[in-house]
């Protein structure tokens, strides 16, 4: 009885955490995507860049798929990925920003989607209840710099990664070859 009698006068008391990455969390966070195909392989890359409110980068990540058969199913599974990031990050604001309109106007919509990559949809509708605040929006090509190397550069090293914090060298090298300053 004396054992329970300690765990009895214990108090527990729960402290908030508030480390950086905590309070990065609270503002609205963009995750960028793009995704790039090789038909002879039927693979797909995605290429995510993660930034806060401030432009300031937090993590990019290259995601490999195989068996891909369009560039349109490779769009719909960058979307996915940006939302499963999201999710992982731990974030409760986000704002997925691509050069894919079609695809953006069918994660918008709450009609079902009854196309090819419906179900694919329909997974990235399941997972906006994960999040406080979820928007989806269309960008030109030209201002996707960023998502759109990594998912190449990605593809052509055959290579996944994610990082936090910054950007690999390759990527930064290409898209300075790519773009001389990359746009806002």
């Amino acid at each position: 009885m004396v054992e329970l009698d300690a765990i009895e006068e214990k108090r527990f008391t729960l402290q908030p955490a508030e480390n950086t990455q905590q309070i990065r969390r609270r503002g609205r966070i963009t995750v960028y995507f793009d995704a790039a195909f090789n038909r002879l392989s039927s693979r797909s890359t995605t290429g995510l860049l993660v930034r806060n409110e401030e432009g300031e980068i937090l993590a990019p990540k290259a995601v490999m798929h195989s068996e891909i058969a369009t560039p349109f199913t490779a769009e719909v599974y960058a979307i996915l990925q940006a939302i499963k990031l999201g999710i992982s990050m731990g974030l409760n604001k986000i704002e997925v920003v691509g050069d894919s309109k079609t695809i953006i106007k069918k994660c918008q919509s709450i009609d079902t989607d009854k196309s090819v990559i419906g179900a694919i949809i329909r997974d990235i509708q399941s997972k906006k209840d994960r999040f406080q605040e979820i928007d989806f929006h269309f960008i030109p090509k030209a201002k996707n710099v960023y998502a759109h190397v990594i998912a190449n550069e990605a593809l052509k090293r055959r290579e996944s990664f994610y990082l936090i914090g910054g950007i690999p060298d390759s990527v930064h090298q290409a898209v300075e070859s790519f773009w001389p300053k990359a746009p806002d």
